[in-house]
């Protein structure tokens, strides 16, 4: 049996009215759904790749700082490119969104261009080695 894609990925954050529309220019689309739960609210973003990106906000959210990878939890999210020259159009679409980024780092197992969400959570753009 082959292991599963992950399907989705759901970031708590810790205000809406700042996120939604910092992913919004992110993703350059708008939300597929935005609704209340019982105890918190999420939005949630399609990709085209078919891949949901949540975001959370609890009402009972125990603030203890910005997002650190330090911390048990999730490290980062990677979105995969297919190419380093992919990489570089992504790098020159963050420039022009204002978002600040480390530039391209290659290593042998691959090339990334790491940024951060306004909750400091760690996102990167991710291309395999050259063939």
């Amino acid at each position: 049996m082959n292991f599963p894609p992950i399907g989705h990925v759901a970031l708590t954050v810790t205000d809406l009215d700042v996120s939604v529309p910092w992913y919004e220019r992110l993703f350059d689309q708008k939300p597929a759904l935005d609704e209340d739960v019982s105890g918190f609210h999420h939005t949630v973003f399609m990709l085209e790749s078919g891949q949901g990106i949540g975001l959370h906000q609890f009402f009972d959210t125990e603030p203890d700082g910005p997002f650190s990878e330090h911390r048990a939890g999730m490290d980062h999210v990677a979105f995969g490119v297919a190419d380093r020259s992919e990489l570089s159009k992504w790098e020159k679409r963050l420039d022009e969104l204002d978002i600040r980024h480390s530039g391209i780092v290659d290593a042998p197992y691959g090339s990334g261009l790491s940024f951060r969400d306004p909750d400091n959570i760690a996102l990167e753009f991710f291309a395999p080695p050259a063939a």
